[in-house]
């Protein structure tokens, strides 16, 4: 243990976070100096392409969701507008803002709910993703699209340029987050049995093989393929050397900086690997301009999506009210799952057959008699409009 400690000291200041920043701003200008010979049009199509990236995803969460809760009535719309306002927030605000908003939209639109169900249906989309992302990464260690291990810690980076240069630390790292995972799961797992009763219901989906195949694995397939797309004609729009090699490895990139995100969007991070893995395909200029166009350009358009989708549905562009209300739910109804477990604790132990006694047990609505719990006032809340005209039955997209 002390040997590993040892080896952070000597990471030289000169490759801390500030040098991904540099490499981030040095290829802004590159982008600025190169801003003149974009091309507008296939920058649009590529726009276009990832909304429909995008949208295609939500019929996941939405069928997700809909197994979850049979019973229960909500448009597909709403769940797409949860979903594109929680992805445009996180393109702007760190610190999990736009999972707040998404998981909070989540549960207003579905009746009867609870926040550890919504949150859990997010996964449904998970085991694809998971799959193709492994499937490009290898395709990028395969082809060679990624620097040797030694050669890592060189590149202007502070995410790779630490763990290359520290691998033992970086070993110590990937072993221990599972291993502080199975620990916290195995200790919260006895007393939160209802909560991981909700988590289960929400990866319902997962379960069904046939609903499943339908409704999250096709529609993630074709949003895929919409993803090639967009990467495609924003290379074009760059005025760069376009092929499906070219495309895979930008992808391979652009899913190896978002490992280890340690700076916002992997920023400074797609840049290094970009400019390395696309060598001798467009100058340096180009391809620097290229890897924070699309970045700047990505972000931009993932928020005004994402806010325009929630005007028009929701009927508000308040997201901080949001994620304040969000905020404010979820820890009331965790201080309420407490409260009930608290009382569930308390009751008497059934009394033995054999001592002729029988003990007498408090009706349901006396256990912990007084106990409340306080959730938020309404007043000075963003107030969400719904529609009224929601389908007899539940439909499955």
């Amino acid at each position: 243990m002390q040997t590993l400690i040892a080896q952070i000291p000597l990471l030289p200041l000169a490759s801390g976070p500030g040098n991904s920043f540099e490499s981030f701003f040095s290829a802004v200008n590159s982008f600025l100096d190169n801003l003149a010979e974009l091309q507008l049009l296939p920058l649009l199509l590529a726009l276009a392409c990832h909304g429909m990236y995008l949208t295609l995803r939500t019929v996941a969460w939405y069928n997700g969701l809909r197994a979850a809760y049979p019973a229960e009535r909500f448009r597909w719309r709403n769940i797409w507008a949860a979903e594109l306002a929680g992805n445009g927030i996180s393109s702007i605000v760190p610190a999990r803002a736009g999972a707040i908003v998404r998981l909070y939209l989540g549960k207003q639109t579905v009746n009867n709910s609870n926040y550890a169900t919504v949150g859990s249906s997010f996964v449904v989309a998970a085991p694809f993703d998971l799959v193709v992302g492994f499937l490009i990464l290898t395709y990028g260690f395969t082809q060679g699209v990624f620097p040797d291990l030694p050669d890592l810690s060189k590149l202007n980076a502070f995410d790779l340029s630490f763990f290359a240069s520290h691998p033992t630390f970086a070993i110590f790292t990937i072993t221990l987050i599972p291993i502080l995972l199975l620990t916290l799961f195995a200790v919260l797992s006895v007393r939160v049995r209802e909560f991981w009763a909700n988590v289960r219901r929400g990866v319902t989906l997962l379960t069904q093989r046939d609903a499943y195949l339908r409704g999250a694995a096709l529609p993630q397939g074709f949003a895929w393929v919409f993803r090639i797309a967009s990467v495609w004609m924003m290379l074009v729009a760059f005025n760069i050397e376009v092929s499906l090699d070219i495309v895979l490895t930008v992808m391979a990139v652009q899913a190896a900086a978002s490992l280890i995100p340690l700076t916002p969007q992997g920023a400074g991070v797609q840049q290094a690997l970009l400019v390395t893995a696309l060598a001798g395909v467009a100058s340096g200029a180009t391809l620097a301009a290229y890897s924070v166009g699309q970045q700047i350009a990505v972000a931009a358009f993932n928020a005004l999506f994402g806010l325009a989708a929630l005007a028009f549905v929701f009927r508000t562009t308040d997201w901080r009210g949001l994620l304040a209300q969000g905020r404010a739910e979820q820890a009331a109804e965790k201080a309420a799952a407490e409260l009930a477990y608290g009382a569930v604790a308390e009751v008497p132990p059934e009394p033995d057959p054999n001592d002729g006694n029988t003990a007498e047990f408090p009706p349901a609505e006396d256990v912990a008699d007084g106990d409340t719990a306080e959730y938020p006032s309404s007043e000075g809340q963003t107030t969400l409009e719904y529609d009224a005209d929601l389908p007899d039955e539940p439909r499955y997209y």
